[in-house]
């Protein structure tokens, strides 16, 4: 390995590095249900008035 290849690979690793860290602080946490989205009710139907869930 010669000198140049190693001042890229050094460049690389502290760009990989910084963008590591930038993503992880950009990264936030959800609140689920926050607006709502959580609990839908069925409006019409049988199953009127109910909480609408996604399992199966």
């Amino acid at each position: 390995m010669n000198k140049f290849e190693f001042k890229n690979l050094v460049k690389s690793l502290e760009k990989s590095l910084k963008e590591r860290t930038f993503f992880k602080t950009l990264r936030t946490e959800v609140n689920t249900g926050a607006n709502g989205t959580q609990d839908y009710v069925v409006k019409k139907g049988i199953n009127k008035d109910k909480i609408a869930t996604t399992r199966q």
